[in-house]
């Protein structure tokens, strides 16, 4: 052992108390103690800022950290000062300062007390700064986040750009790069940008076996999915990602509603509420906070069990720093996202605003997290290539930690189909995206393959027997098997690699596991699939039917009256026994509850206990009411008589969108009045005639009620009487 290892140990030791470097930690030091540039590629939570902290102390002059955030330098400052009894060890340099603390901070740069001067990219642009700084003694500038400079990077920062002409006047420096996230071609980048083609590179693996990785259905009812999903994990801390500060809002106080303790955080919420609530979760005065992407960014709470992503991030980088949040202590971490294609396409739409070169980018990043949600493949393999690291699914750590693996889907051999594939991209002289050697299999047509005149080749549409979703899983698949690459240079266009080459030559089995379909339910979701799959009592249902009917017998009015049928079979669904819980269902408001409810909960409570039924009570959402501002709107405003058609287009709605709120009121039990807007309508005969059609009639249906008249009385007509027949007899 030379001095110089047995050293490092000992400063290590002397400086941050730890006995022994992780992971790569000890060979970075040894390159930026021997004055190299160096290229660190660390996941998060791996120790990334120890690489350049202990060198820095160990060497002669000041080394420079560039990074993006205020709120970690000054942590990371402060953490570097508790080490020593020199305040003036370590110094941030930006906007935040006065005159006097610049002077103070010279001075001790010039003194050679400060070790560490930590500067955001901007404050590096400075004449004054940079003049002064030439002047002084620097061992090495490192570059945190340095993925920023990178438009592929999920953060890229313009200001990050020019860092390499100002690193260059401040004479032959040793550069050190630092990020948490690579893939190959945000790598290229950083190297590019930095002009350190030549800096050692050292990359710790992306694995994180103890995360495991679940990829669910957006449904209409993902609120009692997550709150359900909390439930299971009660007392445990957890962060819920949302893409929007309203839903950030909505979805914290729909879980506030429900017991859970949750707080909101986004960059909406002043600077004081944002450190009260980033503390209360670190301090665990609360379980779950719901945020915008703009927490967690310097957060270090080791004991995150779960993440969730309310809503797809616009990139796999995002995704995995976010999800990196979680069991960073090495215990388990839940990481569960939610998909749709409609947030898919919500996200492109918001890009088509921006510069065509931005929005190339941030569609090709979109597929990539597509890719991933859909791939029916191991998760972790799919994530690690992604990152251009190769994990093997059998025996990786972690190997079964995600949903795939867990429940495989059946698979297919592809064998002539895989080769039919990479004959094509070779063929079409490896110009094509995936889209065009997609489109060129089935037989469809656009611009590029027009004028590379590919619809007139042979192999056109030999692929027509199976569709595009076919071939795009497999297009997915033979890439992470590395059949195909993707070209870094022209990101997105496919090339066949030596061993697809190879393959073709002389083909072998290829499994294909075929991708998730994702169909979001409408809105009844659980009612729906009450009634598809029938998980509705049915046996409760019955009972419910005949005691809707006894109780509409005795009052004298249609059982439609009484409760509506989508009432009846939520009930059968969430057995609901006190009458709290009863207004939790489907078109039950307080009203109704209180006016029929009783005898409802005692039968449903009856043959609870008779049939020893495990009632699923975190089924029953509260919820917050959102919609809640729209009706008491409404409300007030049909007590003033005011106009309908005012009140729809105060409120942005059209008039049928009106009724429906109206029709969703006085069925969950509220009355309104509205005879001032029917009594211009119809006259009291009309009235009449209608109002005795809906007593006789066995349904409250619109559709009955149209045929019945035949003509005599239009939509609108019909359904403004059924909300007064509802709520005069009903309520």
């Amino acid at each position: 052992m030379n001095s110089n290892e047995i050293d490092i140990h000992k400063e290590l030791k002397k400086y941050f108390g730890f006995n022994q470097f992780k992971g790569l930690q000890e060979q970075v030091i040894k390159s930026i103690l021997a004055k190299k540039n160096t290229f660190v590629i660390m996941p998060t939570g791996g120790g990334k800022s120890l690489c350049y902290q202990l060198p820095a102390l160990l060497q002669e002059g000041t080394a420079i950290v560039v990074s993006p955030l205020i709120a970690l330098m000054k942590n990371q400052v402060d953490a570097i000062r508790s080490l020593s009894s020199e305040n003036g060890i370590a110094h941030v340099l930006n906007s935040s300062l006065t005159k006097t603390e610049i002077n103070q901070v010279k001075k001790d740069i010039t003194s050679g007390l400060t070790k560490l001067l930590y500067v955001a990219p901007e404050s590096l642009t400075k004449d004054e700064y940079v003049a002064f700084l030439q002047k002084q003694t620097i061992s090495f500038v490192a570059i945190d986040e340095a993925h920023c400079i990178s438009e592929w990077g999920h953060d890229f920062r313009p200001e990050y750009r020019n860092l390499r002409q100002i690193i260059k006047q401040l004479g032959d420096v040793p550069i050190i790069g630092l990020t948490a996230t690579a893939t190959p071609k945000v790598q290229e980048d950083i190297l590019k940008n930095l002009d350190m083609s030549d800096a050692t590179t050292f990359k710790a693996s992306f694995n994180r076996p103890n995360l495991f990785y679940e990829v669910r259905t957006k449904t209409k009812n993902i609120e009692s999915d997550i709150i359900r999903f909390i439930k299971q994990h009660k007392g445990k801390s957890g962060i819920i990602y949302c893409l929007s500060r309203k839903k950030v809002e909505a979805i914290a106080e729909v879980l506030q509603v429900n017991g859970i303790s949750a707080i909101p955080y986004h960059a909406g919420l002043d600077a004081k509420t944002r450190a009260k609530h980033q503390d209360m979760f670190l301090m665990e005065d609360v379980d779950v906070v719901v945020a915008t992407i703009a927490f967690g960014m310097g957060i270090d709470k080791p004991d995150v069990r779960f993440v969730i992503h309310h809503d797809i991030p616009k990139s796999l980088e995002s995704y995995y720093q976010e999800t990196g949040r979680a069991g960073r202590d090495g215990g388990e971490g839940y990481c569960m996202a939610y998909y749709s294609y409609k947030d898919v396409e919500k996200l492109e739409k918001f890009m088509s605003g921006k510069p065509v070169a931005e929005q190339e980018i941030g569609f090709a990043l979109l597929q990539e997290v597509v890719a991933y949600a859909e791939t029916s493949m191991s998760r972790r393999k799919f994530l690690l290539h992604y990152f251009g690291e190769e994990f093997d699914s059998e025996t990786g750590q972690g190997a079964d930690m995600d949903d795939n693996v867990r429940n495989p889907k059946s698979k297919i051999e592809a064998q002539a189909q895989v080769v039919k594939l990479l004959e094509v991209v070779r063929d079409t002289k490896e110009l094509y995206k995936s889209k065009e050697v997609i489109y060129t299999l089935i037989g469809r047509v656009n611009a590029m393959i027009k004028a590379y005149k590919t619809d007139t080749q042979p192999f056109f549409g030999s692929g027509a027997d199976f569709e595009e979703r076919y071939w795009m899983a497999l297009i997915r698949q033979i890439l992470v098997d590395g059949l195909l690459t993707k070209d870094i240079e022209t990101y997105g266009i496919v090339k066949v690699s030596e061993k697809g080459l190879a393959f073709i030559q002389k083909p072998s089995s290829f499994m294909m596991s075929e991708d998730h379909e994702y169909n979001e339910t409408e809105d009844e979701a659980i009612v729906t699939a009450a009634k598809s799959t029938g998980t509705a009592d049915e046996a409760l249902m019955s009972m419910l039917r005949d005691l809707r009917k006894k109780v509409a017998k005795n009052l004298g009015v249609p059982p439609f009256v009484v409760f509506q049928d989508p009432s009846l079979e939520d009930m059968a669904l969430k057995y609901p026994i006190s009458l709290d819980e009863l207004m939790n269902t489907h078109g039950v408001g307080e009203g109704k509850a209180k006016k029929y409810g009783v005898e409802f909960v005692s039968l449903i409570a009856r043959y609870v206990e008779d049939n020893d039924i495990i009632r699923p009570d975190d089924l029953v959402v509260k919820s917050t009411g959102a919609n809640s501002t729209n009706k008491l709107y409404i409300i007030q405003n049909i007590d003033r008589k005011l106009s309908l058609d005012d009140i729809a287009s105060a409120k942005g709605m059209n008039m049928d969108t009106l009724i429906k709120e109206m029709e969703q009121i006085v069925f969950s039990g509220t009355k309104l009045n509205i005879n001032y807007w029917i009594d211009e309508l119809l006259d009291e005969e009309q009235q009449e005639e209608i109002h005795e059609y809906f007593m006789e009639s066995e349904s409250d249906s619109i559709e009955d009620a149209l045929k019945e008249f035949d003509g005599e009385y239009d939509l609108d007509e019909l359904r403004f009487m059924r909300i007064k027949f509802i709520s005069e007899v009903a309520n």
